[in-house]
């Protein structure tokens, strides 16, 4: 139980619980494992269990009549899924499936909606992550509708460092993320070498560190600052 408590502190999303709060939740909650790939909810699904990141990254997904899948975006450890927990009947907008071996906490969706009435001081900073959120996805539309290249790719890695984060401050150390250039690809609807002469410029300017199965952002204020005043 004392892993799941610490868990849900490392959560962004119970920040503004006390710590009787978190207990309590901690004592209606379960522990999952999933192997790599490994569906965590489809889409369709019942929305039932707010789920956090214990370990391990997980990627939000749709799938066209073909079958094929396009990746939305990948969360990592003490992130939290299933934002339509709050929107009670309603079913999951999109599917979820571990993206490397991972650990979920689940908590019930009524019983969480419960746990926030009791305690209301929680409310502000429920509110402030679904908001940083809805920003981030609409500032994500905004880019792909009006930008190039240069500003989406660059943008939608700021985005991914913010996701890593938990939406706190950012810092000026090193982000990895653990994506491939067919990853940042698909999830954009571009081609892998478009990305890849990107990237290879972030990588020159000395803004990214491209690895193995990952890319790391060097320091997210400077690659800001470069795209804000770099031509596309």
């Amino acid at each position: 139980m004392n892993d799941v408590v610490k868990v849900l502190k490392d959560c962004p999303l119970f920040a503004g619980f006390p710590e009787e709060a978190i207990s309590e939740a901690a004592s209606h909650a379960r522990l999952r494992r999933f192997q790599r790939d490994e569906a965590v909810y489809e889409k369709g699904e019942p929305q039932v269990w707010l789920c956090v990141i214990a370990s391990g990254m997980v990627r939000i997904h749709s799938v066209n009549a073909e079958g094929r899948e396009a990746m939305l975006i990948v969360l990592d450890q003490g992130a939290w899924v299933g934002d339509a927990v709050f929107a009670p009947g309603a079913d999951r907008v999109y599917g979820a499936t571990a993206h490397t071996k991972a650990e979920i906490v689940e908590l019930p969706g009524d019983y969480f909606r419960d746990l926030m009435a009791r305690y209301p001081q929680s409310y502000p900073v429920v509110l402030d992550c679904i908001s940083r959120r809805l920003w981030s996805a609409m500032t994500l539309i905004e880019e792909d509708a009006l930008r190039g290249t240069l500003a989406r790719i660059g943008r939608r890695l700021l985005f991914l460092c913010d996701m890593q984060r938990g939406g706190g401050a950012a810092g000026h150390g090193p982000v990895t993320i653990a994506l491939t250039r067919e990853h940042i690809a698909n999830m954009m609807g571009m081609t892998r070498q478009g990305v890849h002469k990107t990237l290879k410029r972030f990588a020159d300017e000395g803004l990214v560190e491209l690895g193995y199965g990952c890319i790391t952002v060097t320091d997210e204020a400077a690659l800001a600052a470069f795209l804000a005043t770099a031509p596309d």
